[in-house]
């Protein structure tokens, strides 16, 4: 009887801690979070406002695709952009959703499940290339789902699927400005 429980309270702690906001499994980002720019850019998106409820159809109880996102206020100076999604309730530490650079100076955003052409993604927190939607363990308060931009100083060259720190370390050597958008879901 109290190997049964053990183990019921092992598998309990298992499950616990592999629930990331992302579909379970997966693994939180160690490095640093690129450090906040003096200059804003414009982050919005026409599927929520900042800190509403991220429509069913962008996580994983809908279709899961990207939501569409625009962004304003580019500096001059911006040789390129950067975009990353994060989870920071997440209980395993702050899993990534998506990460997306090289995005050309002059685009204007995003549409539902696509990228701006010559953009590269990287590998989520679940493992897999490109964006994973929020899909927080049910019963969890509402998860926060940052969303931001960045404006950079040079193109980042990583190659496609490069791993969530990877992105942070070279976003952190280039950004010159940035700007978020917070969606919450609950499940």
């Amino acid at each position: 009887m109290a190997f049964r429980l053990l183990v019921a309270v092992v598998v309990l702690l298992i499950v616990g801690v592999a629930g990331c906001g992302g579909g379970g499994g997966g693994s939180g980002t160690t490095a640093s979070a690129p450090k906040p720019t003096g200059t804003t850019l414009g982050l919005n998106s026409t599927a929520f406002v900042d800190g509403a409820s991220i429509p069913k159809r962008y996580t994983c109880d809908g279709e899961g695709t990207s939501p569409p996102l625009t962004w304003s206020r580019v500096p001059s100076r911006a040789r390129s952009l950067a975009l990353t999604v994060e989870d920071p309730d997440a209980t395993s530490g702050t899993f990534v959703h998506w990460s997306m650079w090289d995005i050309p100076r002059g685009s204007a955003g995003t549409n539902p499940g696509k990228v701006p052409p010559g953009s590269v993604q990287g590998r989520n927190s679940a493992g897999s290339t490109g964006y994973t939607g929020p899909c927080p363990p049910p019963g969890d308060s509402a998860h926060h789902y940052v969303f931001r931009i960045y404006a950079l100083d040079d193109d980042l060259g990583l190659a496609a699927g490069a791993s969530p720190d990877a992105v942070r370390t070279a976003i952190n050597q280039h950004a010159i400005a940035s700007g978020t958008l917070t969606g919450r879901y609950r499940r």
